[in-house]
């Protein structure tokens, strides 16, 4: 409870217990049943508490029933009756979030979605998909294989994709795919009332056909899915509104996405180097000499002597960078050496690429590890993983700054990050029980928010807002910037019943 306090989530949320701050009205259980059955409703204590937590450290708040709707129909149905008894709705995917976003503050219904898996108009000419919630980003390119078409954005989780959606997530391919916000073409969102949004226009139209003179499709009506196009300028861009809004504004149901093709040849390597600045000082000149890197990770000595301990393999303990390059067979040994020069410029060793995706994929499991590798430093204890993200001109000068005030502060919190777009992570271990630490890790993650402000950056490159970066997210929009996302909230959701509690 000391982190907790020291947070100030120990006061109304802390006191909460299990039941919501209003009790559901009567018989709105079985309301509830007579939408999607009664196997697909719960109030057991133990559900709900599965249901009130993610991977952060944030307390579990259980909401009090979670539904299981299969059909958007249903969501609509499930939304529509919420609305009108004015209870509080949580959205979840798979529970792998940062920032405390499926915790039901307020108690209220948990949406969890993971039962709507459907994967639909796959289309192999527009590179496009459309998916449910319950689909994951590993389950999607699964489904892909064999297609020469994949889904490269990779938050480490198999987390949800619209759940990916709705935080805004990116990962290791960011630096050369992008983030989910450019990733994400078209959004069917059931609003709080129950009404459906297509934020870029409906998605079952009539495709045109050669032809057809009017565009309407004439006989071939319903006979074709219409496929997103590749941009638009077409008012207000809704799609994006939504992308990072943290289940405050809606039910992602479905998220249409941009496919990429398979890369023809792909080779990774690490390089150790003589101190962190020379290693993210390396990353960006990488990036300067138009190097087309897919992943560029860094790792300081600590993250690495605990990733090498607990995936097996023999790293040196020095600042580590993780590069990965994707293209052609002929244009990959041109893109190596490249990076070999830039490397050893900076002081780099320890060139050896892999290129079977045996051994890449050893390496990046290695690095997928490092949440559990950092736990095992202190095992017993419990994390907590920072977010910050900076330009990339400034990363050496605030990674080296934090690397400082980790070591001033006696913390134990391994670095590891995408520098490659400017994104880095502290997973600080401690023990919750230790008060002055607890102290020491608040104090710690506000000087490095406000660090990152100071340097142009954002409190957040991926994990979202949830609930422990509302008082940093007043500071990085100011107070005009807030009041627009507080009036848009009110717009959409008047009665304050998606998710309440985060982000604003």
């Amino acid at each position: 409870m000391a982190l907790r306090r020291v947070l100030g989530l120990g006061g109304a949320l802390g006191r909460r217990s299990c039941c919501s701050k209003r009790p559901l009205p009567p018989d709105f259980v079985e309301a509830l049943r007579a939408v999607v059955g009664g196997p697909n409703v719960s109030t057991a204590m133990a559900v709900r508490e599965q249901h009130g937590h993610d991977e952060s450290m944030h307390t579990c708040a259980p909401p009090d029933a979670v539904v299981w709707p299969q059909a958007v129909g249903q969501v609509q149905e499930l939304a529509a009756l919420c609305y009108r008894c004015r209870v509080p709705m949580v959205p979840f995917g798979t529970g792998t979030g940062l920032e405390g976003g499926v915790n039901a503050v307020q108690g209220g219904i948990c949406f969890d979605l993971s039962r709507m898996d459907t994967i639909a108009e796959l289309s192999l000419e527009d590179f496009s998909v459309a998916v449910e919630p319950g689909v994951t980003r590993k389950a999607l390119n699964s489904h892909l294989h064999d297609t020469g078409l994949w889904f490269p954005v990779d938050p480490g989780a198999d987390a949800s994709l619209c759940g990916m959606a709705a935080t805004g997530a990116s990962g290791t391919n960011a630096v050369r795919y992008g983030t989910m916000r450019p990733n994400v073409l078209n959004l069917r969102v059931v609003l709080p009332d129950g009404r459906l949004l297509h934020t870029a226009g409906p998605g079952r139209q009539a495709r045109w056909e050669p032809g057809d003179r009017d565009g309407l499709g004439g006989g071939h009506a319903g006979a074709h899915s219409l496929a997103p196009c590749r941009k638009r300028a077409a008012g207000y861009d809704l799609t994006s509104l939504f992308v990072g809004s943290e289940g405050t504004l809606g039910f992602l149901t479905q998220a249409t996405l941009r496919l990429h093709p398979l890369p023809e040849a792909a080779a990774v390597t690490t390089a150790a180097f003589p101190s962190v600045r020379a290693a993210v000082a390396c990353t960006v000149q990488v990036l300067q000499a138009a190097v087309p890197v897919a992943r560029i990770e860094f790792l300081d000595e600590v993250m690495v002597g605990a990733c090498g301990r607990f995936s097996g393999l023999e790293l040196p303990a020095a600042a580590t960078l993780l590069l990965e390059l994707h293209g052609s067979r002929r244009g990959l040994a041109e893109q190596q050496q490249q990076a070999e020069e830039i490397v050893r410029l900076n002081g780099g060793s320890g060139l050896a690429w892999a290129e079977e995706p045996e051994e890449r994929g050893r390496l990046w499991a290695m690095r997928h590890s490092a949440w559990y590798a950092a736990l095992a430093l202190r095992p017993g204890c419990q994390g907590y993983s920072t977010d910050v993200c900076v330009p990339i001109s400034r990363l050496p000068d605030v990674v080296v700054e934090t690397k400082r005030d980790l070591q001033d502060s006696g913390l134990t919190g391994p670095m590891v990050g995408h520098v490659g777009d400017g994104n880095f992570h502290c997973l600080l271990i401690f023990d919750p029980q230790d008060p002055a630490e607890a102290q020491r890790v608040h104090a710690f993650t506000q000087r490095l928010g406000r660090r990152a402000l100071a340097a142009g950056g954002t409190c957040t490159g991926e994990h979202g807002v949830g609930l422990g970066k509302r008082a940093l997210l007043l500071e990085e929009l100011g107070q005009e910037g807030l009041d627009t996302l507080r009036r848009i909230k009110a717009a959409l959701d008047p009665h304050n019943l998606m998710n309440p509690g985060k982000v604003l």
